[in-house]
C-alpha cells in the first residue's frame, strides 16, 4: 500500500504526516463532560487513560479541562491549568502526540511549554485576544472551529440560510484573522463545528459536503464523537429518546470512515479503537484504486 499522503488530504506542518486520515483521542479532564461524566477527572486517571487511548490506536491525544456541552459552567483559569499541565506534561513525557484542547491563551501557552504539540481552540481565538499572539509565537499549529458564542441554554444562533455556505464563510473570515495574527498557513486546522450552534440537519448537511470544507486549503479536523446529532439519527422514531452518549461509538466509527474518505486530516473521538479499524480500512480502500 502506498505511504503517500491522499490527493486530496491538506498536510499539516510540524506534526507526523500520517499517510491517512489521524486519530485523536479525548482526554476530558473534567467533572462534567457530556460524554465521560468526571471518570478522568483525576490526574492519574487522565493520564492512564491517555496512554490507553494510544494503545488502541489514537495517534495523538486532545487534552482538555473545560466541558463545552451546552449550558456548561466555564472554569476559572487557575482551575483549568491546574487540570490540563500535569496531563500534558505526563503523556508528553511519554512520547505522546498531545494537543491541549483550551480557549485560553494562558492554559495553551504552559501546555505548550509543557510538552503540547497542537492547540485546540472551539473559539477559534475568538475567546481570548491573546491566544492567536500566543500561539504564533510558539510556531505550533492551531485548530480554528465555527464557532458562533458559548452554548448556554439555547443552541446559540444556530439559524442557517445555507449552513456549509455560512460555515465556510464564517470560518474563511476566522482563518484569514489567524493568518493575519502571525500563524503559518501550513499550521492552520480548520473544523465544522459539529453540535455548535447547530441541530442534526445542519451537522448531517456538513459532513455530508466535507469537500467544501476542504476547500478552505487547509487540513480538516472531524469531530462527530457521541454527538447529540447522533443520538438522533439511531432513535427509532422522531419523538423517541436517542441512545446515551456512550452507545454511540459504532454511529462515530461510521462517521469516521466516511471523513476519512472524503480527506479528513483527522477525526477526534472518545473511544479509539473502532475508529482506528475504520480509518485504517478506509486508506486501505483509497489504496486499492
Amino acid at each position: 500500500m502506498s505511504k503517500q499522503p491522499d490527493r486530496h488530504r491538506h498536510p499539516l506542518a510540524g506534526l507526523t504526516a500520517w499517510d491517512r486520515c489521524a486519530v485523536m483521542g479525548v482526554v476530558n479532564v473534567t467533572p462534567d463532560s457530556f460524554s465521560d461524566g468526571g471518570r478522568f477527572f483525576d490526574t492519574t486517571a487522565a493520564i492512564k487513560h491517555g496512554l490507553d487511548l494510544v494503545a488502541k490506536g489514537a495517534d495523538l491525544v486532545d487534552v482538555g479541562g473545560e466541558s463545552t456541552r451546552p449550558g456548561a459552567t466555564r472554569v476559572d483559569e487557575d482551575e483549568e491549568l491546574r487540570r490540563v499541565v500535569p496531563v500534558v506534561r505526563g503523556l508528553a513525557s511519554e512520547g505522546v502526540t498531545v494537543s491541549v484542547d483550551t480557549m485560553r491563551a494562558s492554559v495553551a501557552a504552559r501546555a505548550l511549554a509543557s510538552g503540547a504539540a497542537l492547540v485546540n481552540d472551539v473559539s477559534g481565538g475568538l475567546s481570548d485576544p491573546r491566544m492567536i499572539p500566543a500561539v504564533a509565537d510558539t510556531g505550533a499549529p492551531f485548530v480554528v472551529m465555527h464557532w458562533r458564542g458559548l452554548l448556554e441554554g439555547a443552541n446559540v444562533k444556530g439559524v442557517y440560510a445555507d449552513v456549509v455556505t455560512e460555515v465556510v464563510d464564517e470560518l474563511r473570515t476566522r482563518v484569514d484573522a489567524v493568518l493575519e495574527g502571525g500563524i503559518a498557513p501550513d499550521r492552520v486546522v480548520v473544523d465544522p463545528g459539529l453540535g455548535f450552534s447547530k441541530n442534526a440537519d445542519h451537522d448531517l448537511t456538513l459532513l455530508a459536503h466535507l469537500d467544501r470544507l476542504l476547500g478552505l486549503g487547509h487540513p480538516l479536523l472531524v469531530a462527530a464523537s457521541r454527538k447529540r446529532f447522533l443520538g438522533r439519527v439511531l432513535a427509532a422514531d422522531p419523538n423517541a429518546a436517542p441512545p446515551p452518549a456512550r452507545e454511540r461509538d459504532a454511529a462515530t466509527a461510521a462517521v469516521s470512515a466516511l471523513a476519512a474518505h472524503a480527506g479528513a486530516w483527522a477525526v477526534r473521538v472518545h473511544e479509539v479503537r473502532a475508529t482506528a479499524d475504520a480509518v485504517r480500512v478506509a486508506r486501505a480502500v483509497e489504496g486499492a484504486r
